[in-house]
């Protein structure tokens, strides 16, 4: 089975929109308390949560267009979606070991988007 391009596509789709997932959860966590009623309260908690849902209904379909073996190590790349995000949203710092990092991983990604 050979992996489809819209298979990529649905998964490179799902990585950017999961990235934002674990961004929302850190704004969550200043605020995080174990009691129901503020849990349900936390408005960045419910969106973090709801990327992730998104995310996996994004890349359930996808699964059906492709090899698992091409396509699940696509997911490495929301890494590089949130280091980014986590630098223009969060006022994180990248150093040198985090670009090496990145880089990395698009190589790795590379790699195996090739051997398909």
């Amino acid at each position: 089975m050979s992996t489809e391009p819209w298979a990529i596509g649905l998964v490179l789709l799902a990585t950017t929109l999961g990235s934002f997932g674990p961004l929302f959860l850190k704004k969550a966590s200043g605020k995080m308390s174990f009691h129901p009623k503020k849990l349900i309260k936390n408005r960045n908690l419910i969106i973090g949560v709801m990327f992730y849902g998104i995310t996996t209904v994004l890349f359930i379909p996808a699964l059906k267009g492709g090899e698992l073996s091409v396509l699940y190590p696509l997911v490495a790349l929301t890494y590089v979606w949130v280091s980014l995000l986590s630098v223009k949203f969060l006022g994180e710092k990248m150093n040198k070991m985090k670009w090496i990092g990145v880089l990395l991983i698009l190589i790795g990604v590379t790699f195996i988007g090739l051997g398909s």
